[in-house]
């Protein structure tokens, strides 16, 4: 994303109303409490004249114990909204944050399947985890210092006045000075905390890649191709911190500059004062107190300014991210799917991924409730977009999707899935136990339909012999299971769900043909009075099938049964020969 863009606008509203109305009353409470805390601060530096002048020098020592008295009750005040603060706005901050994740991860989990095949999983996490992680600064240690800041140089600065008026202008000569220097750093620091974003989301994505591809990574010996690539990335973001440290180190080492000018120039004149008689020790010290509690809040706020300048990039960042239009957002989505019966037509749907590069052009069938349609072709004729069509995964250019009459672009989609089983091409399977895997379908599942379902798709053939069984943790992406195994808890965890639809995607692929006679025994329960899609390379699993269809570049140039195809030699029958050879 460019760093000119800008979005500051929409952060701000967003932080008000999404982050900061609603929780006045706690921010209310918590600004009470930082103005209770820098006042009783003020305490000290305002009283250490009249100590010095009116209790130490004339040697008063009831009036020294009750300055110090009152000092010391400052302190005891300072000390408690210190704590309460801590515990009321840094704690909500990271319940806010905690908050956000969950949002903007609800959020994500709702975006077009589509958008996931053109994003890295690791930069959606680093989206996710990175980029709300700044804005405590805007409920917790940010806006204490910076509203308390404020406090503080306000009052500080009309007490300063009040004592003398030109040894405070000869002070705010330099601070001002500061301050234009810090404004100008700013807008230096946002879009570089912008850019820092973007490209930690790009090479997290990338890191994450790699470690879900290590045993290619390691097959094919490119251990230190990419590592080359990780160190371009880290290095990348190395560069844009090198820039915002430079700046960040220009304003403090600036700051160190206008400031030390301003002690200098309070002393001079001061000091002259005081050998002339115009002012007393206890009052150039009360000054030169309260001048630092007037410069120190301007020296935090290149800090304060990092960090809300930090936290508004994050937000501008999670703002556009939670501006991506949902699955569900089209407000032609308002038909709730009753329970189907499962008859799905194709009407002349076409399909591309890219403008110019159509994968689907006019595929047409009708599949009766109950029935079994085999897709086959050669890799990348379109089955598993034909596939991914009926799932709602994807929606058509031009034609239509019906299941039962109902448009499936009119449909809600969670009405729909609800009913819809899928084993898809990518086994995928979480960590965890084959348990917890089954039960992902149909999380209220008993304990004895799980059993069945493992039973019917010969999952049990391999879990018994597991001294865990069914609870054996089969590690990330079932990486501890062997393909076939894979493949069929796949299957079981469809056949729990109790779909009316199914889409079976490359559904025995991975298997040896042992696991795969133990497969075709469970799938015939499995298509039992369900509409089934089924996409395979192996011929012989889709021999009884109710229609097969042979898809080559995006059309359907046969239809009919296995025998009639066979009989026609046609592409099917070339197909069905050169696999039964191999």
């Amino acid at each position: 994303m460019s760093t000119k863009t800008k979005v500051s606008g929409a952060s701000l509203k967003h932080a008000f109303w999404e982050i900061i109305w609603p929780r006045r009353k706690l921010i209310g409470l918590g600004l009470f409490l930082i103005l209770l805390n820098r006042l009783s601060g003020l305490v000290l530096p305002f009283m250490t004249g009249p100590l010095i002048d009116k209790a130490i020098l004339p040697h008063d020592t009831t009036l020294l114990y009750t300055y110090l008295g009152v000092m010391g009750g400052a302190i005891v005040v300072q000390s408690a909204t210190s704590f309460l603060l801590t515990m009321l706005l840094s704690v909500e901050a990271q319940h806010l944050i905690a908050t956000l994740r969950a949002q903007v991860q609800r959020h994500v989990l709702q975006l077009p399947v589509r958008l996931f095949d053109n994003t890295k999983s690791g930069e959606l996490v680093s989206r996710i985890m990175d980029d709300v992680e700044g804005v405590r600064n805007l409920v917790g240690t940010g806006l204490v210092q910076l509203v308390g800041g404020t406090i503080t140089a306000v009052v500080a600065f009309v007490f300063l006045l009040r004592i003398n008026v030109v040894m405070t202008l000869l002070a705010i000569g330099p601070l001002l000075a500061f301050a234009v220097v810090s404004t100008r750093a700013f807008k230096t620091l946002r879009p570089a905390f912008r850019e820092r974003g973007a490209i930690r989301a790009e090479v997290m994505g990338r890191l994450t890649e790699a470690l879900g591809g290590i045993r290619v990574i390691k097959g094919f010996h490119a251990l230190d191709k990419e590592a080359e690539i990780f160190e371009k990335g880290v290095l990348r973001i190395f560069e844009n911190v090198k820039t915002t440290l430079t700046t960040t180190a220009t304003v403090t080492s600036l700051g160190t500059f206008f400031i030390g000018s301003a002690s200098l120039l309070i002393m001079g004149y001061g000091g002259l004062l005081i050998v002339q008689d115009q002012l007393s020790v206890g009052v150039l010290f009360q000054f030169a107190l309260l001048l630092g509690f007037l410069i120190a809040p301007i020296v935090q706020m290149a800090n304060i300014g990092t960090q809300m300048t930090e936290a508004f990039a994050g937000l501008d960042r999670t703002a556009e991210l939670l501006s991506w239009p949902r699955e569900d957002d089209d407000p032609r989505r308002t038909v709730e799917m009753p329970p189907i019966d499962g008859h799905i037509v194709f009407e002349d749907v076409h399909f591309a991924y890219d403008e110019d590069k159509p994968v689907l052009r006019g595929i047409s069938f009708d599949a009766p409730p109950g029935t079994v349609v085999a897709l086959v072709g050669s890799s990348g004729s379109g089955k598993t977009t034909t596939a991914g069509l009926a799932a709602t995964f994807l929606e058509p250019d031009q034609g239509r999707v019906l299941v039962d009459g109902h448009d499936l672009r009119d449909v809600k989609l969670a009405s729909y899935r609800d009913q819809l089983g899928l084993v898809l091409q990518d086994d995928f399977l979480f960590d965890g136990t084959i348990t917890e895997n089954l039960l992902f379908a149909r999380p209220h599942a008993t304990a004895e339909e799980v059993r069945e379902a493992a039973e019917k798709a010969h999952v049990t053939e391999f879990t018994d012999r597991f001294p865990d069984g069914l609870d054996t943790i089969i590690g990330e992406r079932g990486v501890k299971l062997s393909g076939g195994q894979r493949q069929r808890v796949t299957i079981a965890r469809a056949l729990l769900a109790q779909p009316r639809i199914l889409v079976l995607d490359e559904a025995t692929s991975s298997l040896d043909t042992e696991s795969e006679a133990l497969i075709q025994e469970s799938l015939q329960e499995l298509l039992k009075d369900r509409t089934t899609l089924v996409i395979a390379h192996r011929l012989s699993t889709i021999r009884r099938a109710d229609l097969i269809l042979v898809i080559e570049d995006g059309e359907v140039v046969e239809r009919g049964r296995h025998d009639e195809l066979i009989a026609r030699e046609g592409r099917y029958h070339q197909l069905y020969t050169l696999q039964a050879r191999i």
